[in-house]
């Protein structure tokens, strides 16, 4: 383990350990030029990834959580990326889940998806066929207020974000999205971020010299949110 990381462990900080995920572009990009398929990628990541979690020394059963940048529902080649990675960590000595939205977007007739609805979906259809896929843990991200609140360190339960079984919301984000967060714009800043100051609602001068470092905020389930000390 990283002297940093030691230094937060020694201070009883847990942790929330992520792996760079690929953007749908990029998927693609490797494939055409490489002759990689979404698949072979997400289980060459996901090596990667388990090799960097070994070298820093995070024990078996550490929660490894994929960065899925992109939201709504999972075009087939981020899907076969997706899930070749979170199948390749859960048959490791790491457990599998992802950093991903909890947003609804609108597919039209009526219909709204989230990436982690999608997921869980897929998760659950999977388990009639021969070779179930193994469930995952979810860090979402759903700043739009409600059912978040802002930029506050008095953040609502986990169990409000809106999607079940998630163990980590992050419910603030810097700089806020206009068009979700109108009912809670007075909670962050001017320029649209979220700062110290404006979070814990305290202007205390030395956390305004803070205040060159706009924040996402999060919360979760328990203090260790990846099981990693």
């Amino acid at each position: 383990m990283g002297g940093e990381a030691r230094g937060a462990l020694a201070q009883g900080f847990g942790f929330l350990v992520l792996a760079n995920g690929r953007l749908d572009a990029e998927i693609f990009t490797q494939q055409r030029r490489h002759n990689l398929g979404p698949a072979a990628l997400g289980h060459q990541d996901a090596v990667a990834a388990i090799a960097s979690a070994t070298r820093e020394h995070f024990p078996p059963g550490t929660i490894i959580f994929l960065d899925q940048e992109e939201g709504g529902r999972l075009l087939p080649e981020q899907a076969a990326y997706f899930l070749s990675w979170t199948e390749t960590v859960a048959a490791s000595s790491f457990r599998a889940g992802s950093y991903l939205s909890g947003q609804p977007v609108n597919e039209g007739q009526g219909v709204t998806i989230t990436t982690a609805q999608d997921i869980q979906q897929r998760i659950a259809a999977s388990q009639k066929q021969a070779q179930p896929l193994h469930p995952i843990a979810y860090f979402v991200y759903q700043d739009a207020c409600p059912p978040a609140n802002g930029c506050t360190l008095h953040p609502p339960p986990v169990s409000a974000s809106g999607t079940p079984d998630t163990e980590v919301w992050q419910y603030a984000q810097s700089p806020r999205r206009p068009e979700g967060t109108r009912a809670c714009a007075k909670s962050f800043a001017a320029d649209g971020n979220c700062y110290l100051s404006n979070a814990d609602g305290n202007a205390d001068p030395a956390e305004k010299a803070l205040d060159g470092l706009h924040l996402d905020l999060s919360v979760a389930l328990v203090s260790d949110p990846s099981h990693g000390r």
